[in-house]
């Protein structure tokens, strides 16, 4: 039985120890740690098979893949770690891969490791679709996002700029660049900007446009593709994760579907 370790006991991290808890996920849960000893606990207090609480080291060792769903540091700091051990690792912040060379160095520790880093398709569809154009010319990669204000509360992008996210009426474009700009400005909202570029044309090509729009209660995102092989475009309006509206409740149920494919005879889709 595949044995899990997760990182980070948040929206996502809960999500995920409540699916294999119930069964969902033919899986052990090993072990869990987060940097706020609080969150374990009342983490522990929602599952009827409590797993421990471990330091970093101590949960790597005992699992067969390691579930990140903390944040870009996180992955920074214990990335490595994982693989270095020869263990799987899924990362959920894939933001943190926008950082030159880092993809590249975990990669090369993985090949040499034999072992494998996993990247759900998080809040978005249409990843399959990208993947398989990708294996032609790729001429134009764009994101449209829209938001209600509370689920960018805190982003740099806004601290920075001092916007006031309650002045917005209606709807309004808050942000238009590269993949690149966007997540270093949104980095807990457009991890998504990320996946997009990995499976695409990279994070400098693919564009990004943010709206806000205190009207809807969804996140809706765009995605459209232009390339050889055609073109296509995808919509999806997703609920917020309860208590927290900066994540979508889609993002946890991505990571929940991966880790059961990992555990199953069948795989379908590219």
């Amino acid at each position: 039985m595949l044995k899990i370790g997760v990182i980070g006991c948040g929206t996502i991290g809960k999500e995920i120890c409540k699916a294999i808890d119930s069964k969902r996920i033919n899986a052990q849960l090993v072990g869990v740690h987060d940097k706020t000893a609080e969150n374990c606990e009342r983490l522990l207090e929602e599952l009827d098979n409590k797993p421990e609480i471990l330091p970093p080291s101590e949960l790597i060792s005992k699992a067969d893949i390691i579930v990140e769903s903390a944040s870009q540091a996180a992955v920074r700091e214990f990335g490595h770690m994982v693989l270095e051990a020869g263990k799987d690792l899924m990362v959920m912040s894939v933001g943190a891969f926008t950082e030159p060379g880092l993809l590249g160095r975990f990669k090369k520790i993985a090949s040499d490791n034999h072992c494998k880093i996993y990247i759900p398709s998080g809040a978005i569809a249409g990843l399959d679709g990208l993947k398989s154009s990708s294996m032609a010319a790729l001429d134009k990669v764009t994101l449209t996002t829209t938001k209600n204000p509370q689920g960018l509360k805190g982003a740099l992008y806004i601290i920075r700029n001092k916007i006031q996210l309650d002045s917005f009426l209606e709807k309004t474009l808050l942000f238009e660049g590269s993949a690149e700009e966007a997540i270093r400005g949104f980095p807990e909202n457009v991890n998504i900007a990320a996946s997009l570029s990995l499976a695409g044309i990279g994070v400098k090509e693919t564009r990004v446009r943010i709206f806000i729009d205190p009207a809807i209660s969804r996140n809706i995102h765009e995605i459209a593709v232009e390339g050889a092989f055609g073109k296509f475009t995808c919509r999806i309006e997703n609920v917020p994760s309860p208590g927290n509206p900066r994540t979508s409740f889609l993002a946890s149920l991505s990571a929940i579907a991966t880790l059961k494919n990992i555990t199953e005879p069948l795989q379908i889709g590219t």
